[in-house]
Parts: C-alpha cells; sequence; structure tokens
C-alpha cells in the first residue's frame, strides 16, 4: 500500500508544484480520510454561459424542463435521444451496430507494470496480457466506437486497440496523455494533458494537434459535457479548481476553485436530467453537486473516504460513487439527491475507476493499490468476483457498452 494515496505510484508528470501542494495536504489532514480540512474563502468569481434557469443543486430537473433545442446542439452532434434523459441510449444491451460483434471484455491498464489485461467477463478470468507505454492509465473508447486507445502518459502515447480481437496495434504519439475525451460531434479528440497543464483538441482520427490550450490549473484530468454539447467542465485535481470550456471556440469561459482547502476533485458526471452535475473530490470524501449552465458555488454531499469515479445505472435512477479510501461504492439516487447505499468490498479494497456492463447487472472498478479488479453485483451490492491484474491498475474499460458514441474516459456514451 502506498504511502501517498492522493497522487498515484509513478504519477512523475504531476507538476512539482502539484507535488509540493499534496504534501501540504497531507500535512494537513494527515490521510485520506482527513475531511477536518478547513473551507477556504467564498471561490472566485467565474465567467459563465448560462443556456437556461436552474434546478436547485442535488435535486433532479422539474417536470416541464425544456430541452435544448435541435438548432442549440452543437453543429454536427447527434441530437438527444430523448430530451428529457441524456442516457436513453445506454439500456441494457441497446448496442450499436458498430459493436454488436465484438466480445465482451474488461480491459485494465496496469499503469505500475505498463501492461494492459484483458479479462472474460463470463469466467472472470485474465484471458490474455500485452505489454503497452509508460504508465497507461486509462483505455478509452472512440467517438465512432471501432477503437479502444490506451493512454500511455508518460511514454508520450497512445495504443489502439481492435475491440474485434483485443489485438493492439501500433503506437501514435501524442505528448501526455493522461485522459481522452472526443467532442459530442466527433471532429475532436480533447487530450488533457496534466503535466502540461494544457487541453489540447486533436483530429479525431489523425491525432494532430488543432488548438492547445492552456488550463490555467494544475492536473487536468476528468470531464463531462452539457447536454447541448456546447461546453464541457474540467476538474484539476491539484489545484483544486473547475474550469468550464466552450467546445466550439475551444476556450476556457469558467474558473473557480472548490471552497475546501485542499480539495482535490477526480471523476465528473452530469445527471440525466442535464443540469445537475457531480464531481468526486478524494479530498472531500464525498461528490460536489453544482449546476452546470450557471456554474454556480458547488454543495458537497459526503460520500465515502477518497471518492473518485462516477458511473450512472443503465435505468439512468443511480449514481454508483467508487470510494477509494475505504473499499465502497456508494449509490446515490438521482430523484432524491441522497444516498439510498453503501456497497462495502470484503476485506477491504481501492476501488477506482471502471464502468457497467452491457447489461446493467455488474459494476466493474479496478482496485487502484491492490492489483485486483471488483465485480460487484449491482442489485445488492455483494462482490461477485476480485480478479488479480498487473501493478496499479487503474482506468478500465468495459466494453462494448450501449450507446450511439462515446465521448470518452473509460466510456462516456450518449
Amino acid at each position: 500500500m502506498p504511502t501517498h494515496p492522493e497522487v498515484p505510484p509513478g504519477r512523475q508528470g504531476a507538476p512539482t508544484r502539484a507535488k509540493r501542494h499534496a504534501a501540504l495536504i497531507l500535512a494537513v489532514c494527515a490521510t485520506l480520510a482527513a475531511t477536518a480540512c478547513s473551507a477556504s474563502g467564498s471561490p472566485p468569481a467565474s465567467v459563465t454561459v448560462s443556456r437556461s434557469a436552474s434546478a436547485a443543486p442535488g435535486t433532479s430537473a422539474p417536470v416541464g424542463t425544456v430541452p435544448p433545442a435541435p438548432s442549440e446542439l452543437l453543429p454536427g452532434m447527434p441530437p438527444p435521444l430523448d430530451p428529457h434523459d441524456l442516457y436513453a441510449a445506454d439500456r441494457p444491451n441497446a448496442l450499436s451496430d458498430a459493436v454488436k460483434g465484438f466480445p465482451s471484455r474488461i480491459y485494465v491498464p496496469n499503469t505500475l507494470s505498463d501492461t494492459v489485461s484483458v479479462i472474460d467477463p463470463t469466467t472472470y478470468r485474465v484471458i490474455g496480457t500485452f505489454k503497452v507505454g509508460h504508465q497507461p492509465q486509462h483505455v478509452v473508447p472512440s467517438w465512432d466506437l471501432k477503437t479502444l486507445w490506451v493512454n500511455n502518459d508518460l511514454g508520450n502515447s497512445l495504443t489502439p486497440i481492435d475491440p474485434a480481437t483485443s489485438a493492439a496495434g501500433h503506437p501514435v504519439t501524442v505528448h501526455d496523455p493522461y485522459n481522452l475525451y472526443f467532442t459530442p460531434d466527433g471532429r475532436h479528440a480533447v487530450v488533457m494533458a496534466s503535466a502540461d497543464r494544457q487541453l489540447v483538441f486533436r483530429d479525431a482520427h489523425t491525432m494532430s494537434v488543432v488548438k492547445a490550450v492552456p488550463a490555467g490549473c494544475e492536473g487536468v484530468n476528468h470531464a463531462d459535457f452539457s447536454p447541448d454539447g456546447r461546453y464541457f467542465i474540467v476538474s484539476c485535481e491539484f489545484s483544486g479548481d473547475l474550469i468550464k470550456v466552450d467546445t466550439a471556440r475551444m476556450e476556457v469561459i469558467g474558473r473557480q476553485k472548490l471552497p475546501l482547502r485542499g480539495a482535490m476533485p477526480q471523476d465528473v458526471k452530469i445527471a440525466p436530467d442535464g443540469r445537475t452535475w457531480y464531481v468526486a473530490d478524494m479530498m472531500a470524501n464525498g461528490v460536489w453537486i453544482l449546476n452546470g449552465d450557471t456554474f454556480s458555488r458547488p454543495v458537497l454531499l459526503t460520500t465515502g473516504k477518497g471518492a473518485h469515479g462516477l458511473y450512472v445505472s443503465r435505468d439512468s435512477r443511480r449514481l454508483y460513487v467508487s470510494n477509494r479510501g475505504e473499499g465502497s461504492v456508494s449509490v446515490l439516487d438521482f430523484a432524491t439527491g441522497k444516498l439510498s447505499a453503501t456497497w462495502r468490498i470484503p476485506h477491504g479494497g481501492s476501488p477506482d475507476m471502471g464502468g457497467v456492463s452491457a447489461d446493467g447487472k455488474v459494476l466493474w472498478l479496478s482496485g487502484r493499490y491492490n492489483s485486483e479488479v471488483y465485480a460487484i453485483d449491482t442489485v445488492d451490492g455483494h462482490l461477485l468476483a476480485r480478479i488479480p491484474v498487473g501493478h496499479g491498475p487503474h482506468g478500465l474499460c468495459v466494453y462494448p457498452q450501449p450507446g450511439r458514441y462515446s465521448l470518452g474516459h473509460t466510456g462516456v456514451f450518449r
């Protein structure tokens, strides 16, 4: 077990200032569980692009909420399947024709082993392991669903995987690809260049640079997109910021610091209502809730130690929150904005990133500090399997999954 859970082992790509910041957090808070860190003052005023009036943070949008009209969508973006539910295309086994022939597999990037393990979910066994570049962080489905990209952060490359065969292809040179997203119109890949403190827009097919955007914060890592695709919100784990980015203009249009000293935001997820946003924070031990349109000051909902990954259930009713610091998963009910259950992994663990099975019955998560993967039943939360893999498993990808196109990360589908 590493002594410094806030900055993953081997994350040499993090800036020196970030390391000093993390050390300060340890001195003040002692452990990941430290929620006694005092709140800072009010965050700086943020620049916003408001699309509509807001629902209160933590609640579902009211009945009668007006969805974005087709004319308001990012040009070239597929219109929502159901304007009242962003995840309507992600129903159980609703696989696109593009992926129906792919075998069901779990792809696990082992950050400290420089490998990817491939698991057969029907047998819970590793059926293959192959070498990739240095420090693979996430396995990311392409916008068109045809390719999986391994983000070799310190190897400065992306390794393509053919999901039809689970075979790796020739790496593509890309600098500092800690994480990877795709704009809703399918035109651009957005590389979260964490050490470079940039968002790098690239051609989604050739990966050639279109525009490098200074983030103005440290540790850009996770994001999600608005219903109309016109903006996305990004977390900055080392400086405790959230930034709002105009998709078409490729510009930062809003910025705010989370109202907790030492905040370290991680995964970002928008609710089915299209207004409420959730940001996991491993130092706040919970999720921040805010309105994305107004980019309002967030409020904190405590879940568990080391809150890290966020995943939506196949019926769009629940949000699964992996609490890496205590070996548990919190279940949030979107309708009430409250926690409905906490599932604990027997004998502990370090649940991190992952995804939900195509049928919605299993939540798959990497065990970041335990060299294992967890398969968790989504009905009652009992552990189905824990599977040994390489060292430092991180952004695990369940594939294929339902959805018409991918927005990136370990599988954000619409």
